[in-house]
């Protein structure tokens, strides 16, 4: 039997050597992925506005089309701007917390 593998300390050096290699591989690519952080950032404040703006624009246009060509006593713009803003604010928080849950789940598998 060889020495060293019947060693506990061995192994226990061993292990502790794999653990701070892989952790100095992560903190690598954590400052490589830092700078694109800034980017993802923004284009995701870029998304979210857009799925709040395009459903709200929608149900105005919408409420003008109808209050043009189907006159009445109710008005349907501010009604449906104000469906198309919930709508849209509800896309925004659907999308956001399936990115939360998504980057959280990554962080866990990085920390296994």
């Amino acid at each position: 039997m060889n020495e060293q593998s019947s060693n506990p300390r061995s192994r226990t050096q061993s292990d502790f050597a794999g653990e701070i290699g892989s952790k100095a591989v992560r903190k690598i690519k954590a400052r490589r992925e830092a700078q694109n952080h800034v980017w993802f950032g923004l284009g995701m404040m870029g998304l979210i506005g857009w799925s709040v703006v395009v459903p709200t624009l929608a149900g105005t246009g919408l409420g003008l089309w109808l209050d043009k060509n189907f006159p009445s006593e109710h008005h349907w713009t501010l009604a449906l701007l104000v469906a198309g803003l919930c709508l849209g604010c509800l896309n925004a928080w659907a999308w956001v917390s399936k990115e939360s849950k998504a980057l959280h789940d990554q962080q866990e598998e990085k920390d296994d």
